[in-house]
């Protein structure tokens, strides 16, 4: 979008604090925009100040990336939250719970299929 001799690149930067609870901002940013430009004109570094760590994860769409990135038009950057559980220990703890017969691939089975499918 060319808008006063300036091209606008239209940016989403999407944070969730929480599960099931997303901050999701639309932005217009001038044409050679970084990650990190974007991230300081989102306003979420300082509503989300645990953001503002070394250690945080950052994506778009997906993939890993980082702070001195160039940004496209319509990129969407994802801010990833880091995990409090390992998700090999809470699927062992699961199978705990459930046991040999409530977890699995083919725990629900069709009448009069054969074992397995």
């Amino acid at each position: 979008m060319v808008n006063d001799g300036h091209l606008k690149l239209n940016v989403t930067v999407v944070y969730s604090p929480q599960p099931r609870e997303v901050q999701e901002i639309s932005l217009q940013v001038a044409a050679p925009c970084t990650v990190l430009q974007a991230l300081q004109l989102s306003g979420l570094l300082e509503r989300f100040p645990e953001i503002d760590n070394h250690h945080t994860v950052l994506g778009i769409w997906g993939r890993k990336t980082k702070l001195d990135q160039c940004l496209r038009d319509m990129d969407r950057i994802e801010i990833y939250r880091p995990l409090r559980v390992d998700p090999k220990v809470a699927r062992r703890e699961r199978f705990v719970r459930q046991g040999s017969r409530g977890a699995g691939l083919f725990v629900k089975k069709r009448a009069g299929a054969k074992a397995g499918y």
